[in-house]
């Protein structure tokens, strides 16, 4: 196995907040904590060990483990994930947290690389640190309702598609959704991956998560406890009653007070001011009303509150007793669910992709007013996986890695332009061409300004002539190097599926069969989280 490494700006799939944030640029502080690096999870440490402490630790320590252990209890766990449990009693014990779609069969293969960034950075923090302890921790995203997102995942270029039937419980959370009809896609997931050994893991895998599990989220937990178990992963559905009613003084401050609309809203301003684009957009109240079958928003009209398209409201009075009985009914938006989090874990940093960083980064001063401690926002791990071949392949084009990431005709032009036996690159005869007109320039000032224009429509003609003929000459080329060409092409094709990252499109599965149990090892020994560069991998 071999790696090499690519800052993110490198590769150009990441947005300028992301690769800013990592180049550490002044204008990008105001809207974050500290940053990652192993000297500042010390203070880290200290501040969130005391805000946790003053806000009631020991008591949601308690019910954190008290939930955790009543979710466990059915679970095949580690005697590293129940010790890990129990650790977290402890004034000395810190999370590390993920969070993620209950996607089916982990949907994306990235679902890996956010888990693998908690587990080592844990290892890192314990090592730096070994006073104090460290969890990872992955917070399932059971109360999302978006189902589209997550009803489906790629293998071999097929799409395995979730169609379930429809149910009183379909448009509530995710998490609650029925497994049924999930047995026609085990059918087709079969038929696609054979019968080798490691075809025959994968199939017990979703068989036992899906097929013998009654909802989504417990088919989740069983899933990701099965792929981390060893590595001491600690899973949380953080939807329940216990949990929720530590967060009911935020939630009365959101619905009457509007704590987070305009903090969030001015510092989306200021983020729009520097010139990046605003990942979500505040509303007044960002929070949802939830039953079965609906997770829907909480609108204010004139001192009365309603669930948006549906006929349930409260008085203020009404609305207080509902949050006091059922807690549980009340659930945070993208925007407030960072807060929850944060409020109800001793946690020390928070790992995400870079379109969940940008939303994190819009969320600092709110943290600020409701006295929560403000997390290390760290990018998860990315990694391009490739095989030995396709790595040779590369060296034999002449390909280098940061050219590798470049849009496809971006590089066929490159290459093409390098490997030719003629010159292609008409940069000198359109330099001499802009000095010729120059002086026709001066000419014209000298005798008739009305000119002037002419000379300017001959000299845009004659520039866009060379450009013509350089692009016929160039797809001349391009035909007479046609299998260089094509070679480059299919190369890019197998490891950019879609021309997107390949993290973002291939299931885990496609690598599982060809490597087997080797593979999340191999992934534990290369992605290293604070080297905060995007990783390719010979396996």
């Amino acid at each position: 196995m071999q790696k090499n490494s690519l800052s993110y700006r490198e590769t150009n799939y990441f947005t300028s907040l992301v690769t800013d944030y990592l180049d550490q640029k002044e204008n990008v502080k105001q809207f974050y904590g500290l940053f990652p690096d192993l000297n500042n999870f010390g203070k880290q440490i200290l501040s969130k060990k005391e805000n946790f402490s003053s806000h009631g630790g020991s008591e949601k320590r308690a019910v954190l483990v008290k939930t955790l252990k009543r979710q466990y209890q059915n679970i095949n766990a580690s005697e590293a994930s129940l010790a890990n449990i129990d650790l977290l009693e402890k004034d000395t014990t810190f999370t590390v947290t993920t969070g993620h779609q209950l996607n089916l069969f982990t949907g994306p293969l990235y679902f890996l690389y956010k888990i693998v960034s908690a587990i080592n950075l844990a290892a890192d923090l314990k090592k730096e640190y070994p006073e104090y302890n460290f969890v990872p921790l992955y917070w399932m995203a059971t109360e999302d309702h978006d189902f589209e997102e997550i009803s489906f995942f790629n293998l071999h270029g097929k799409k395995f598609q979730w169609n379930p039937p429809k149910s009183k419980k379909t448009g509530g959370p995710v998490g609650e959704m029925p497994t049924d009809g999930l047995e026609d896609v085990f059918e087709l997931f079969s038929a696609e991956i054979g019968s080798s050994k490691n075809a025959q893991q994968l199939k017990e895998w979703f068989k036992k998560a899906y097929l013998e599990h009654d909802n989504l989220a417990d088919a989740t937990r069983y899933l990701a406890n099965e792929l981390f178990k060893e590595q001491g992963l600690v899973i949380l559905d953080a939807h329940e009653p216990e949990l929720k009613r530590l967060y009911i003084p935020l939630v009365k401050k959101e619905l009457f007070e509007q704590l987070s609309f305009k903090t969030v809203q001015q510092q989306t301003e200021a983020l729009e001011k520097e010139g990046y684009k605003v990942q979500v957009n505040p509303r007044e109240i960002n929070l949802f009303y939830m039953q079965e079958g609906l997770r829907e928003r909480i609108i204010e009209k004139n001192g009365k509150f309603f669930v948006h398209d549906h006929e349930i409201s409260w008085t203020r009075e009404e609305l207080e007793q509902v949050i006091e009985e059922h807690p549980k009914k009340f659930s945070p938006n993208v925007l407030l669910r960072p807060l929850y989090e944060e409020l109800i874990l001793p946690n020390l940093c928070y790992i995400g992709g870079g379109g969940e960083l940008a939303y994190w980064f819009q969320l600092k001063q709110l943290f600020e007013q409701a006295e929560v401690t403000f997390p290390i926002l760290l990018i998860r791990n990315s990694a391009l996986l490739q095989t030995e071949k396709q790595d040779q392949k590369r060296q034999k084009l002449n390909i280098s890695l940061p050219e590798l990431f470049l849009k496809s005709h971006e590089l066929i032009n490159r290459k093409v332009r390098r490997i030719s036996n003629i010159d292609i690159d008409f940069s000198s005869q359109k330099e001499h061409l802009v000095k010729q007109f120059q002086e026709m320039y001066s000419l014209a000032e000298q005798t008739d300004k009305s000119f002037l224009n002419a000379v300017k429509a001959q000299e845009v003609k004659q520039l866009k002539g060379l450009d013509h003929l350089e692009k016929r000459l160039l797809k001349a080329q391009k035909r007479k190097l046609e299998d260089e060409v094509s070679r480059i092409a299919s190369l890019q094709n197998e490891l950019f599926p879609d021309k997107g990252l390949q993290e973002r499109h291939h299931n885990f599965s496609e690598f599982y069969l060809e490597y087997g149990d080797a593979l999340i090892p191999a992934l534990l020994d290369s992605l290293q989280p604070l080297e905060l560069k995007f990783d390719i991998i010979s396996l």
